[in-house]
């Protein structure tokens, strides 16, 4: 009687063992790489800062995991079609730029209604985006419905560490 138990959780065990490898097969597999290194230099013009961005926002800035741009309906955050026209009127007294260094670098500053409070800082891990990366950032999120304006010398109260929204500019040095 106690080898026909041990027979039958053995059954069990190689039938559960194989309807999970059969479940995860079916699952799709994707091979995951790490981010390229994108090569920033003080030469880049706005065009070429905005498909930088544009690859950053896929790649390693990981934004396009959350956010989308053009889709309705049950959205985890905001959608980002046309937010480049409508950053400069967002916040009361902050520029586009101003807007989105404030929504990368203090994300929960201000927060889209009806959205939680969850986006990390881009400038810390786990995404850790340099400043440089997050002016190309800036310049394709300004493409989306208006005119990019950012150039590789652009400044804002974030740049390199700089005070928080009414504290000093930080230049480039």
């Amino acid at each position: 009687m106690r080898g026909l138990v041990i027979l039958r959780i053995g059954a069990l065990v190689l039938v559960t063992t194989g309807f999970y490898t059969y479940v995860g097969q079916m699952v799709p597999q994707r091979e995951v790489q790490p981010p390229e290194e994108i090569a920033m230099t003080a030469e880049l013009t706005t065009a070429e800062m905005v498909t930088i961005g544009q690859e950053i926002m896929k790649g390693k800035g990981l934004c396009l995991t959350c956010h989308t741009i053009g889709q309705t309906g049950a959205l985890r955050f905001p959608d980002l079609a046309g937010i480049g026209a409508a950053a400069g009127s967002r916040v009361p007294g902050l520029s586009d730029i101003e807007y989105f260094a404030q929504s990368m670098y203090e994300p929960t500053a201000f927060v889209v209604s009806g959205f939680p409070p969850a986006m990390p800082p881009a400038n810390l891990p786990p995404i850790g985006l340099t400043d440089d990366e997050i002016l190309s950032v800036i310049a394709a999120l300004q493409n989306l419905g208006g005119t990019p304006t950012v150039t590789m010398t652009t400044t804002h109260n974030y740049y390199k560490g700089a005070a928080a929204p009414g504290g000093t500019q930080a230049g480039r040095q």
